[in-house]
């Protein structure tokens, strides 16, 4: 297999599971079918430019970086959200009218593992999270887009 469908697999894997280290993605990595050593893993981690970040629950895990485009996304995000709520294992958010794709554009490319999936009306985002104890924790960082 090549370097381009392993590190397409690294980021697959690392996109749907917390992975904390080089050890665990190895493993992941062998599991599927490549014959990998850390350190091809530490090389592969270099040339996507993965970095760790803390998630909702303060695990340090490595992600892709945030796309500097993304930061028109996160000024429409705090300019049109006028306010978030939540019922369950769903948070809403509400928007200006017409503003509610470019809202839930920013939280499908955040790629926090808490959010199972996201749907935008005109001024309305549902956000369908993985288990009511991870609501607070994905609010808060929902919030730190509007300040």
């Amino acid at each position: 297999m090549s370097r381009s469908e392993r590190q397409d697999k690294l980021i697959e894997i690392i996109n749907f599971n917390i992975i904390e280290n080089q050890k665990q993605l190895t493993s992941f990595l062998r599991e599927v079918g490549f014959n990998v050593t850390q350190a091809t893993v530490s090389r592969d981690i270099k040339e996507l430019g993965l970095i760790k970040r803390k998630n909702t629950s303060g695990v340090s895990h490595y992600v892709k970086p945030v796309d500097p485009r993304l930061r028109k996304l996160k000024t429409l995000f705090h300019q049109s959200v006028i306010k978030i709520d939540f019922t369950g294992n769903i948070i809403i958010l509400k928007t200006l009218s017409g503003a509610a794709n470019s809202a839930c554009a920013l939280v499908d490319r955040i790629g926090e593992n808490e959010i199972v999936g996201t749907i935008a009306g005109d001024d309305t985002v549902m956000i369908i999270v993985r288990n009511e104890s991870s609501i607070s924790n994905v609010i808060k960082l929902l919030e730190s887009f509007r300040e």
